[in-house]
């Protein structure tokens, strides 16, 4: 318990600076205090235990939109990097979604609905394999890659593409579908959704993105040393949440020229392409995670479960 206190004391300042550039006046973070000190400060120990210098430690941080996948794992990486002195780099899975145009020719060929990003099968996994490569590699160089910027739907200008210019300690690899599974040709028969029922009658969309999943993805996720899982209680309240995100990507950007900010019936209809494998996740995740993380129906942390991995 000194021990957790005494990485409290040392990082609180920069956490709850951190947890206060993401509030809004409306929404507020709550028990703040109780979240790092009970909970992510002893995921942090748990990390810090398996860190080797010669080798970069890859943790996959996965969890249903809205979850806070974001937050969670930028709190993390400030605890390994100010309290444990690693040397830490966090992205998303987003910043790899293919640009608009290699969506819309993915839409013509494949199905309209990859022209929707998310799924799998909208990102470039190539350029994230070859990214982990150059991570494992014994001369690493500086290296960059890509940054997306979802209120405008594509990627940003090379120029702004993340900088990582020395070997990183432990990587943080969040998103919504990291770790996830491929289904059985039988389960993809029946829709689950409105979406699937109306625009995907023959199953050639949910087809191709399960089948991503069995191969490209199935390769990717083999670079990760462990899997920390976001539980939400239903997929309902996923929605919810995705719902709130999206009003705080408005206030952020509702000055701004060429905004592809959603409204809520689009929030809803972009959630339906998620929700197969979302609810696949909730069952698959809790066997193949190092570290569950239970979350209650206020959006905090309720408990931890740590499986032998």
């Amino acid at each position: 318990m000194q021990e957790v206190n005494n990485c409290f004391s040392k990082i609180k300042k920069d956490c709850f600076k951190f947890i206060s550039s993401q509030e809004t006046k409306k929404d507020k973070f709550k028990n703040k205090d109780k979240m790092i000190k009970s909970f992510l400060i002893p995921v942090s120990f748990w990390i810090s235990k398996r860190v080797n210098k010669k080798k970069t430690l890859i943790i996959g941080l996965a969890g249903g939109q809205g979850s806070g996948k974001t937050t969670i794992s930028s709190i993390l990486a400030l605890i390994l990097q100010k309290y444990f002195k690693l040397n830490v780099f966090k992205f998303s899975i987003d910043d790899f979604y293919k640009t608009r145009k290699d969506r819309k020719l993915l839409s013509k060929n494949k199905h309209p609905l990859l022209m929707t990003r998310g799924v799998p099968g909208t990102h470039d996994i190539d350029l994230m394999l070859k990214f982990f490569k150059k991570v494992k590699s014994k001369n690493f160089k500086n290296l960059a890659i890509p940054k997306f910027n979802k209120a405008i739907d594509d990627r940003y200008k090379k120029g702004f593409w993340y900088k990582v210019k020395s070997k990183p300690d432990v990587i943080i690899f969040e998103g919504w579908c990291v770790g996830a599974k491929a289904q059985k040709v039988s389960q993809l028969k029946k829709p689950i959704n409105s979406l699937e029922k109306f625009h995907d009658q023959n199953t050639k969309w949910r087809s191709h993105v399960n089948n991503q999943l069995k191969t490209k993805y199935k390769t990717l996720f083999k670079q990760l040393d462990v899997l920390l899982y976001l539980k939400a209680k239903n997929f309902n309240l996923l929605r919810q949440w995705r719902l709130k995100q999206e009003r705080k990507l408005w206030l952020q950007t509702k000055n701004k020229k060429n905004s592809k900010i959603m409204s809520s019936g689009d929030v809803i209809n972009f959630m339906q392409t998620y929700q197969r494998i979302t609810q696949q996740m909730f069952k698959d995740a809790l066997k193949s995670s190092s570290i569950i993380i239970n979350l209650n129906s206020n959006h905090q942390i309720e408990k931890l479960k740590f499986n032998k991995k």
